[in-house]
């Protein structure tokens, strides 16, 4: 029997990448899946992916999984998002935010019609899905939020600065840290219940996804200073599956909790090597 065997699965931003690998995971796992993403189709993005092929490969698996098309900019479409999710297969047990945006544009030049569509899809979507998801949770057995944030939240710390160049990630790093300070007070919030965990997890190296080859982030798969996105898969399969009581309130990082719970045995990156965001360690 899977980890996962009878539960259902919301699952965001998951037409390629990150989503994609933990979708086709956790349903190999035994769970239900719901894939939303506004990629329906392959070639309605310019990079490669869509929900079509993410449903495809699950189906093919043997899995059980279903694709919906949502901008969850906007609280309408998270809304039906959720009751198409909930009309496909019942009560939601689990919820992976990982859909998230990003301009690589320093703060000067940043235009505020992107900067707030930004903060939409990292911060707010998060926070209506988690409230439209937890009553199905508080009323059942349970459940378990992962939010996928970024090692972006950690900040450049204190001047004088020796590296002047700006990359473009202030925005994105504001928006993960505001996860994870907004996982952590849910997570407070839902400890009363005792059978709910909300986390976050960010990857110990950069995870070699379309998006982050697109943006030269790592030269391709293979990059050596890269990690593949099943890493983060695996770390999100932990969170949705250990008892509540091991994980509720965490925000830590793949590799390091991998290697914690002795699923890997060996470990790099953020988290293990270097420190990880403040509030990793609260």
């Amino acid at each position: 029997m899977g980890k996962l065997e009878g539960k259902s699965v919301l699952i965001t931003g998951a037409s390629r990448g990150i989503g994609q690998i933990t979708a086709e995971l956790f349903a190999a796992e035994g769970a239900k899946i719901v894939v939303a993403a506004r990629t329906l189709n392959e070639g309605d993005h310019m990079l490669e992916g869509s929900l079509a092929r993410t449903v495809k490969n699950i189906k093919d698996a043997g899995g059980n999984a279903t694709g919906v098309a949502a901008d969850i900019s906007l609280e309408p479409e998270c809304q039906i998002l959720v009751e198409k999710a909930q009309a496909a297969y019942g009560k939601i047990d689990i919820l992976v935010n990982n859909a998230a945006l990003n301009y690589y544009t320093p703060l000067i030049d940043y235009p505020t019609n992107r900067w707030v569509r930004c903060f939409l899809i990292n911060v707010h979507a998060p926070f209506i899905l988690s409230k439209l998801v937890l009553p199905d949770m508080v009323a059942g057995d349970g459940g378990a939020i992962v939010n996928i944030s970024s090692g972006s939240a950690i900040g450049p710390g204190r001047g004088p600065y020796e590296d002047q160049h700006n990359y473009g990630g202030t925005m994105y790093g504001a928006t993960k840290a505001a996860l994870e300070r907004m996982t952590q007070g849910l997570a407070q919030e839902v400890s009363s219940h005792g059978n709910i965990s909300v986390t976050a997890m960010s990857p110990s190296r950069i995870v070699a996804t379309p998006g982050t080859i697109h943006h030269n982030l790592v030269t391709g798969y293979d990059d050596p200073r890269g990690e593949p996105p099943s890493m983060m898969a695996q770390g999100a399969l932990l969170l949705a599956s250990e008892p509540v009581e091991k994980v509720n309130g965490r925000v830590t990082y793949d590799q390091q909790i991998l290697k914690e719970f002795g699923w890997i045995e060996n470990a790099v990156g953020r988290g293990v090597d270097t420190d990880g965001s403040g509030f990793s360690k609260v």
